[in-house]
């Protein structure tokens, strides 16, 4: 029986294979499937699972690798990606290496054939089954869950230039399952943009991913007051990484649509409006709020009772004559507004 990548070549089982991944989702996905043994060289960005990598030769990174280090470890496979790796540097290695295996995941639903495709080319095929019956569960669980309004966000992958993803990337396509788009930007899948009037009126709010650019929180403040638009950091592994991280990530995708979706909260009366922005990773603590206010044009305090993590905050903020709109800023997504 012979196992078919994305290019069309067929492969056939190989138990004794020495495998090179240059693929970090694709080197955690073989772990997991009980073949860490088997792996004889990595990228320096396979860092998962940390315990098992440890042990298996860096070869460089997943677009300059060193040539003359895997000809010496002698692999009978390599493991690529059409997104990850620069074809350029895998013709120079098929030339030693006997076995080219490619993958092109592009959908939530793609990791199925890319598990069985892994488990069965490295006769791992009982592990690769059992996780494909977990991940079809929870895809189902997802498709099931209860939508929001859709969305249109953008989705930020690098700054100085700005770079997102355009419709027809794994990243967009996991978007989707939540109903979530991303807005026409042309220029190739990874396109550049520049913050505009036209590119705002498109969008209802910015994802900044934690890679591979490193945005943190404090490029999400800024950001948001700079656009005045939501902004939320979101975990780039769990909505970029295909194999077995992408069952983590169908969860994730779920709890940041709720997340998403209960915030941010609006309350009000008489005549006076809060609105209510949280933020600090979607789907990593729920806050719950009360609220006390002198008078509607007055002084208000609320004090926002933190479940996780254990803490207490009080966020201070002024009303002006009705109606109004005052801003909250707290460390979370997902808060209960209560008005006045």
């Amino acid at each position: 029986m012979s196992f078919i990548d994305a290019i069309g070549t067929a492969h056939a089982a190989a138990p004794q294979a020495r495998i090179v991944s240059l693929v970090p989702s694709i080197t955690e996905l073989l772990c997991d499937l009980g073949l860490a043994g088997q792996l004889v060289g990595r990228t320096g960005f396979c860092i998962h699972p940390a315990a098992l990598v440890a042990a298996i030769p860096k070869v460089g990174g997943t677009k300059d690798v060193n040539l003359e280090k895997i000809r010496k470890l002698a692999p009978t496979h390599l493991v690529v990606n059409i997104d990850e790796n620069e074809k350029p540097t895998v013709e120079a290695l098929a030339e030693f290496i006997p076995h080219i295996v490619v993958t092109h995941p592009n959908t939530p639903f793609d990791n199925l054939a890319l598990v069985r495709l892994m488990g069965g080319i490295f006769c791992a095929e009982a592990r690769a089954e059992a996780w494909c019956a977990d991940f079809a569960a929870e895809y189902a669980a997802l498709q099931a869950a209860p939508r929001g309004p859709a969305q249109t966000m953008l989705y930020c992958i690098w700054q100085d230039p700005w770079m997102s993803v355009s419709a027809d990337t794994y990243i967009a396509n996991m978007l989707a399952q939540i109903g979530w788009r991303v807005p026409a930007l042309g220029g190739g899948r990874y396109p550049r943009f520049d913050w505009s009037p036209a590119l705002l009126e498109q969008i209802d709010g910015v994802l900044l991913s934690s890679e591979p650019y490193r945005f943190t929180e404090a490029h999400a403040d800024a950001l948001e007051k700079q656009i005045g638009k939501p902004v939320l950091l979101v975990d780039g592994e769990m909505m970029s990484w295909y194999g077995t991280r992408a069952l983590q990530g169908l969860r994730y995708l779920r709890q940041l649509a709720q997340n998403y979706a209960a915030g941010p909260a609006w309350a009000g009366r008489g005549g006076c409006v809060l609105r209510v922005m949280g933020r600090r990773h979607a789907g990593r603590g729920t806050y719950s709020s009360s609220a006390s206010a002198s008078a509607a044009t007055g002084s208000g305090v609320w004090r926002l009772s933190l479940r996780r993590p254990r803490a207490l905050s009080t966020a201070r903020f002024s009303l002006s004559a009705a109606p109004a709109m005052a801003w909250c800023r707290v460390a979370a997504w997902s808060l209960t507004a209560i008005g006045w």
